[in-house]
């Protein structure tokens, strides 16, 4: 954690909250020593204060990735967390310290946000629960970046049970929903590692309750593609004057923001076409499933080491980062390779339908313990 709180009910959840989330009397510096100027909020954000109004303890900030803008986790201005179980391991970002304070079990749930999978990546890389909702579905009042089409509010937890009970105090319209029978769901296998692949075959093979139907997306890559483009634009409009003028930014996101200027307003509206043929596909499966399930990790989390590389790191969000663009909600479910490393399961659901998915999940997640998946 950045900083230590105690705002909120005593005895309620213990919940820490991602740094880019506005607490009432402190700075919003979203992990950036470039915004190490930033004035007190004046405010808590919407979902902060919802979750105090809910009953909930906030114990802290969670560190992040500099400006939600970042993959690894990795944070030179306010130190790097470490994966819990796997410490050789990226944790994955930008929430990387949500992810980290589930794992850890310092905190009941934990609130991140995820633009291009910046909460389920690192759920997956430290094997718990992260759920990305429907676009718009929690506030993102009092959050940075101010603008984005992509990014939504979601929580993290270790267990699925946790996540939909999380969901239910970061949003009150929430109502828990129970499976009257299996679920039917679209499966998509695309081209993965093949340790990725054999632990998403495992884990479907425990899931024989279920009626499953094999499935494409044909935009899927397309997607892949364009939500780079939509991100690059949309964080460059926020922060591309800061990234020009600041020498304390990042190398790394200095790097990425200043490609983003770059971007054209024909590559723009190629990638907004995209979105549309992509979205209407999901829209199209899920008229006759109940959710998509597909592999989570595209590959293994990288060590430190190979992480060096961002060529080693961008590759792991080539089924993740789409949903964002096409506004689903997404949820990342932990499993394991046969070598004992990180791989999870992805639920995607209709617009709206988040307190289905996360019954799906709560059912998926007990036929598919990590010990049988690897």
């Amino acid at each position: 954690m950045t900083v230590s709180l105690d705002l909120g009910t005593s005895g309620g959840p213990r919940v820490a909250v991602k740094e880019c989330l506005a607490i009432e009397g402190l700075p919003t510096r979203a992990g950036s020593a470039a915004l190490a100027d930033a004035p007190p909020a004046l405010a808590h954000a919407q979902v902060v204060q919802t979750l105090l109004d809910t009953g909930c303890q906030i114990v802290g900030r969670a560190n992040m990735h500099e400006l939600a803008y970042g993959m690894t986790g990795a944070n030179a201005h306010t130190g790097t967390p470490q994966n819990p179980r796997w410490p050789d391991r990226i944790p994955g970002g930008s929430s990387s310290g949500s992810a980290v304070l589930v794992a850890q079990g310092a905190v009941d749930f934990a609130v991140g946000t995820d633009t291009g999978g910046s909460i389920r990546q690192p759920a997956g890389c430290c094997g718990v629960f992260g759920l990305k909702p429907t676009f718009g579905r929690i506030s993102r009042a009092g959050a940075t970046p101010v603008a984005s089409t992509l990014d939504s509010i979601g929580p993290f937890a270790a267990t699925a049970p946790m996540l939909t009970r999380a969901m239910s105090l970061m949003d009150p319209t929430f109502q828990a929903e129970s499976l009257a029978s299996p679920p039917s769901l679209a499966l998509l296998r695309p081209e993965a590692a093949s340790d990725i692949t054999a632990s998403f075959d495992a884990a479907t093979k425990l899931l024989h309750d279920a009626t499953l139907t094999e499935a494409t997306l044909p935009s899927l890559d397309a997607a892949y593609h364009a939500s780079m483009t939509i991100i690059g634009h949309e964080i460059a409009a926020e922060f591309g004057a800061l990234a020009a003028s600041n020498a304390t930014l990042g190398a790394d996101v200095r790097a990425r923001i200043l490609n983003g200027t770059r971007i054209t307003a024909r590559q723009l509206a190629d990638a907004e076409a995209v979105r549309t043929r992509f979205t209407a596909e999901i829209d199209a499966l899920l008229d006759t499933h109940d959710a998509i399930l597909l592999p989570l990790l595209a590959r293994t989390p990288p060590t430190w080491a190979v992480a060096a590389d961002p060529a080693a790191v961008l590759p792991m969000t080539r089924f993740i980062r789409q949903f964002n663009m096409s506004g689903h909600p997404a949820l990342a479910l932990p499993t394991l390779t046969a070598d004992g490393l990180p791989a999870g399961l992805q639920l995607i659901g209709a617009k709206g339908a988040d307190a289905r998915l996360c019954a799906i999940a709560e059912w998926i997640a007990a036929r598919t313990p990590e010990e049988e998946t690897a």
